[in-house]
């Protein structure tokens, strides 16, 4: 019952409070499997008080603690978005988790920024994460950094590309470097599965009139087009995403672009 899992969330939260570490350690791992098992106990547990504890474990040096703490919260962020987005410090603890990227553990790390990506799902908090520069600038450096492992970009690439897609938050990603780091990736080609992520993003960027000085410097309408060469066996998705990219290329750059496009 209700009931019951309420009693379970209030017990466990407490122990989070707890001056022994095995406890603290023992209830986050509880409150993980609870949360991903369990939807109807995740507004329970938000309800009762678990998130700023759980936001200040990700602050913890300890790889399985901010792993669990990162997980939990992304599991939190399915049902709970606006939970999370109302308590302070939600957004710092994530940024925090992404900006040390290369000394945290890689899967509490693919859990903050999967979290990020599962609170901009909701368009009315694209905005709010946007303004929060450290993400922004965190998610472009994990996919700059030629360590990462595949898949923490993969989850990088995501919550850009949800960031994205507000529209004023894409000066922000070109001031950053998004651009030069998203072609940089595309160009390389050696991370497979990524560049359909990448373009995606691209094609977004593409819409801001910051970006065109950008792209030019990057030969970005030359590599778009190269996408589309049928020689270059790119997937439909990437066909698709350096087709949209161009058009908003052109309908934002105008004609000095589409003859660009033209001598390419």
């Amino acid at each position: 019952t209700m009931e019951v899992k309420r009693r379970t969330a209030k017990s466990l939260i407490s122990k989070l409070g707890s001056v022994s570490e095995q406890a603290r350690i023992a209830a986050l791992c509880e409150l993980r499997l609870l949360t991903k098992t369990d939807p109807e106990i995740r507004p329970v547990i938000a309800d009762e008080g678990a998130i700023p504890y759980i936001a200040d474990t990700l602050y913890f040096s300890e790889a399985l603690v901010q792993e669990n703490a990162a997980a939990t919260l992304l599991n939190l962020s399915i049902s709970c978005r606006d939970a999370l987005m109302s308590t302070p410090g939600v957004l710092d603890a994530l940024s925090h988790a992404l900006s040390y990227h290369t000394l945290h553990h890689p899967a509490a790390v693919q859990a903050a920024a999967a979290t990020v990506y599962s609170l901009v799902v909701d368009e009315n908090f694209r905005s709010m994460v946007g303004s929060k520069r450290d993400i922004l600038y965190a998610l472009v450096d994990i996919i700059r950094n030629p360590q990462s492992p595949n898949r923490s970009v993969k989850d990088a690439l995501k919550a850009l590309f949800g960031i994205s897609l507000h529209p004023m938050n894409r000066a922000t990603m070109v001031e950053l470097g998004a651009v030069e780091v998203l072609f940089g990736l595309v160009v390389k080609a050696g991370r497979v599965g990524l560049v359909e992520d990448a373009t995606a993003v691209i094609a977004q960027l593409a819409s801001a009139q910051e970006s065109l000085v950008t792209f030019r410097r990057v030969s970005g309408v030359r590599v778009l087009v190269d996408l589309i060469d049928p020689g270059t066996g790119s997937s439909l998705r990437i066909k698709e995403n350096a087709v949209s990219g161009l058009l908003n290329l052109v309908q934002f750059g105008g004609e000095v672009v589409a003859k660009v496009i033209r001598e390419v």
